[in-house]
């Protein structure tokens, strides 16, 4: 099997054509800024009201299987 080229789809080139790439540092905080911002909302309890609605959706879709 022949290699592929490799292809970063990460990078953005400026009007002169040259590669952006961000420092690895800028990289790494960026990354874990989001993974602190993501992990409080994963860890954050679903709303009562989302949770009734959810119910409510499970409850129609097994009167319609049973007819």
């Amino acid at each position: 099997m022949g290699a592929l080229p490799e292809q970063n789809e990460d990078r953005e080139s400026d009007d002169d054509g040259q590669d952006i790439v961000l420092d690895s540092r800028i990289q790494d905080a960026i990354g874990k800024s989001l993974k602190a911002h993501y992990d409080d909302l994963i860890s954050a309890p679903i709303p009562d009201r989302l949770l009734v609605l959810l119910a409510e959706l499970e409850a129609k879709e097994r009167r319609d299987d049973q007819q």
